[in-house]
């Protein structure tokens, strides 16, 4: 079946996207190839449609289990064979998708890196028959990197599994320097990079000065309409920003890393559905998500890096559409940066310290604790030894990629059902909801009868249009009454020793983990301390392509940079000057009285004269921000 042929049939487009073609034939032909996406840019489609065409499993590394089980889902749901392996899966488990993968049950294996270091792991995976390899967000392999992860490296020893297979490797961020890493880690054959412009022309971006930040909070809200996802960097921040929002009659909910599974898919699903307006949420939030029409993405935290905002940015305005992506400062950026140098990269003595500590809170003594992982509560850990929580999960991180431990605050554990009794008696005792659901169960899993099997409440939820709390009271019901057994997943994250536990005093980071990371991680932060400067007279856009090593045709005309600029190629006369550029503006379709402040102009006098004008019968508004000429 031809390329575009899969395509139409199993999603329905009638043609691809930007370099979507370029990318699936380069792969088809067998050509390991580096794919640099901006988010939105449809990725996916680049792996999953020559997989269909080819003999084979595509064998997919991704870092987040959550993407993975949304991925896997959606596949399944279009009728496509699909798996997933994550990190935290029993052995046995384990083993049955993979002699499944053997024996062909599938078209696409989904795996977290971690698994590669398991050498029986290694073995199976060596007897499936492999199309390609797909490396999702392949800039997690550069060890200098902004998002680095110590198991992408083992990627590349399987390569000698499968010599033939090309490797295709994706990411939306990746400076020159970091596609000549991505390459050489993966052994590429060749030098292949294939590039979509990085240029979007219908995303402002914006940097405001403010004495306030939730003053231009709620300026940004009232003038731009539309569904908004505002980022800040503290958990607790998001709940109370959500809180004070709603409390001023905006319709807004929050996400974090820290929120259990069932509370994030709730919050998540209320924002995309437009019950909530705003999204208030850490960096945990946005991977993965495709919600076309988010007018506006406000940073509350200046990001550690232009990759980190380029890629949180981007998800405003992917239908095309005029969307706004503002970075609210208040000059205290650089010492806000400072401390978190110092939290990112505490001193060795501190980290030893901690490593000592965890083993004493994890129960494990000094020569034990090989792959032994333990549930940790990082609070509970805080409060018993008197730490500070963001200094000692810069800690842990540390360690983490330095191979000692395996850290991850993530909710990936999945919940687990064994059904005890025949399929007769388990369906005389349910009611109408339960019936539905124990139905969708069994459709889609099997062997319920006879071992645990891992469900994925989200699936089941969106099967049966149960919310996710009924389901857990059915599960929970049944489980009471002896039918079912239901393991809930965990909350907390965990903790892996990758090696026996030593003394503290053998603990090292060496230079690449620890001093040539901080280096990067200063020079990445100066970057964008750079770009946050209020009085830049060089046009953001520009800025943000020309750090990625893309020369812009031309500057942007929407950014604050570029705005700023037009009011001093106006008359003198301040009302004369912005009513003549409100029917400048009007001539090229609506606008909002956002874009009028942007350009320089007084709010208070933006006011008046749209008053005005409006009392002139000159223009007149669609919608309550909206302004159109009048007929």
């Amino acid at each position: 079946m031809e390329y575009l042929d899969i395509l139409h049939k199993y999603w329905g487009y009638d043609d691809f996207r930007g370099i979507q073609r370029e990318v699936i034939e380069s792969i088809g032909s067998g050509r390991d190839t580096l794919a640099l996406m901006p988010t939105g840019g449809g990725k996916s489609i680049t792996f999953q449609v020559p997989a269909l065409a080819m003999d084979g499993v595509c064998i997919v590394f991704t870092p987040l289990i959550s993407l993975m089980k949304d991925q896997v889902e959606a596949l399944r749901r279009h009728g496509i064979k699909a798996a997933y392996i994550n990190s935290h899966m029993e052995r046995e488990l384990v083993l049955t998708i993979l002699e499944n993968c053997i024996f062909g049950a599938y078209k696409f294996l989904y795996i977290a890196p971690e698994r590669l270091a398991s050498r029986v792991f290694q073995e199976k995976l060596r007897r499936i028959k492999v199309s390609f390899i797909a490396v999702d967000e392949a800039h997690c392999i550069c060890q200098w990197g902004y998002d680095f992860r110590p198991s992408y490296l083992n990627i590349s020893e399987i390569r000698d599994y499968f010599p033939k297979c090309p490797v295709l490797a994706l990411t939306a961020t990746a400076t020159p320097a970091v596609r000549r890493d991505i390459q050489r880690e993966l052994r590429f054959r060749e030098e292949n990079v294939l590039k979509m412009s990085f240029e979007r022309k219908n995303l402002a971006y914006i940097v405001r000065r403010e004495d306030n930040i939730m003053d231009g909070i709620i300026h940004a809200l009232d003038a731009i309409p539309g569904s908004c996802i505002i980022y800040t960097r503290s958990r607790r921040k998001c709940y109370e920003l959500a809180e004070q929002l709603t409390e001023l009659g905006h319709t807004a909910t929050y996400y974090h890393a820290g929120l259990p599974g069932m509370k994030k898919s709730e919050n998540q699903e209320r924002w995309r559905l437009g019950e909530k307006r705003i999204m208030v949420a850490t960096n945990a939030f946005g991977m993965g998500i495709d919600k076309p029409g988010v007018r506006l993405v406000l940073h509350a935290d200046i990001p550690d890096s232009v990759e980190a905002y380029f890629q949180e940015a981007g998800r405003a305005g992917r239908d095309g559409k005029r969307a706004y992506a503002i970075l609210l400062t208040d000059g205290s950026e650089r010492q806000r940066m400072s401390r978190r140098v110092a939290q990112q990269f505490p001193s060795l003595e501190y980290v030893q310290d901690v490593y000592e500590l965890l083993g004493c809170f994890l129960g494990i003594a000094v020569g034990d604790g090989m792959l032994v992982t333990r549930e940790f509560n990082i609070d509970k850990f805080c409060k018993t030894y008197g730490y500070f929580p963001t200094t000692l999960v810069g800690a842990l991180d540390l360690l983490d990629k330095a191979g000692y431990i395996y850290y991850r605050d993530e909710d990936d554990a999945s919940s687990r059902l064994l059904i005890k009794v025949s399929r007769n008696e388990l369906f005389r005792a349910l009611d109408p909801d339960g019936e539905r659901l124990m139905l969708s169960v069994l459709r889609h899993y099997g062997g319920l009868f006879v071992e645990y099997v891992y469900i994925d409440e989200d699936i089941l939820s969106r099967d049966t249009r149960l919310s996710l709390d009924n389901i857990y009271q059915i599960f929970l019901r049944l489980s009471m009454l002896h039918l079912i057994s239901f393991i809930p997943r965990k909350h907390l994250p965990h903790v892996t020793f990758l090696q026996r536990r030593i003394d503290k005093e053998d603990v090292c980071l060496p230079p690449r983990i620890y001093e040539e990371r901080k280096e990067h991680y200063v020079q990445r932060a100066g970057a964008m301390l750079q770009y946050a400067e209020e009085d830049s007279s060089s046009c953001r856009s520009r800025q943000l392509l020309h750090y990625f090593g893309e020369e812009a045709e031309g500057d942007c005309g929407i950014c604050d940079v570029c705005t700023r600029r037009k009011p001093q190629q106006q008359p003198k006369d301040a009302y004369e000057a912005l009513r003549q550029h409100i029917l400048c503006q009007l001539q090229k379709g609506p606008c909002n009285s956002y874009d009028l402040n942007l350009a320089g102009f007084d709010p208070n006098l933006v006011e008046e004269v749209i008053d005005r004008m409006r009392l002139a019968d000159e223009i007149s508004f669609d919608g309550p921000l909206l302004i159109a000429k009048s007929s």
